[in-house]
């Protein structure tokens, strides 16, 4: 494997790293089975807890390689199985934005459980622009995220959201200061692995499959998908119990 995508490890925290930042990252071939084989092996990594995506250099990702699709289109690397399987991991994840996160790049960040930016981030869905059709979740996962209003008008113009607007719609969950968004993620993260991973694991499977149910179906599903308590739910209530 070579370097399009990076991983680093550090007590419960995996970092993975667009890096082809001379290309603004753009995903080609490569650097989707590169992040492919990633996600593949965190579905079974009980070591991590929590998962950042970012992008090295000047921004988080410009989207799919337009030159490496019109080469090869029906390349598998393209199709939407590795955006889904994102979306699938166990451990909750989070998109460290900055700089462009443009079409393809934007389905990853929405695949993502949250999006974290700085004030350098723009966003932008140009499928238009080039006559294609989104195939990595756009038409569903954004107007679940900003509504179907702001979703069409994404869409269908191609306009740019800056940071501050995004952040306004829902698209970005929080929104760091100049400069200090790697502290933003760090602490963000940090909060999530101090929770029970076998709770936020659970929340996050009990929300994907009951999506689109009911409140009735989804509160039996709630019941019956139940995992238990974490092994150490006795631990952590008598730490607070000595406080």
């Amino acid at each position: 494997m070579s370097d399009r995508v990076t991983r680093h490890d550090a007590q419960g925290l995996c970092t993975l790293t667009l890096n082809r930042p001379d290309k603004l990252n753009a995903l080609d071939t490569q650097a989707f089975e590169e992040f492919d084989a990633h996600l593949a092996a965190l579905e079974v990594d009980q070591r991590i807890g929590c998962v950042v995506l970012r992008g090295a250099g000047r921004g988080f990702c410009a989207g799919a390689d337009l030159k490496a699709m019109g080469s090869a289109p029906a390349d598998p690397a393209f199709k939407p199985g590795v955006v889904e399987r994102l979306g699938l991991l166990p451990q909750p994840v989070i998109a460290a934005v900055h700089g462009v996160c443009l079409t393809g790049a934007l389905e990853l960040a929405l695949a993502c459980d949250f999006i974290l930016a700085d004030r350098t981030a723009h966003f932008a869905d140009t499928h238009g622009r080039w006559g294609l059709v989104s195939q990595w979740g756009m038409s569903q996962r954004l107007p679940r995220r900003v509504g179907v209003s702001a979703a069409k008008r994404m869409m269908m113009t191609g306009c740019t959201v800056e940071a501050a607007e995004a952040h306004g719609m829902g698209l970005v969950d929080l929104l760091a200061p100049d400069g200090g968004l790697d502290e933003l993620v760090l602490g963000f993260a940090a909060d999530v692995l101090a929770n029970s991973w076998h709770t936020n694991f659970a929340a996050k499977r009990l929300m994907r499959e009951t999506d689109g149910m009911s409140l009735a179906q989804g509160l039996a599903h709630e019941r019956s998908r139940h995992p238990g308590f974490a092994a150490d739910h006795k631990e952590r209530i008598e730490r607070f119990s000595r406080k």
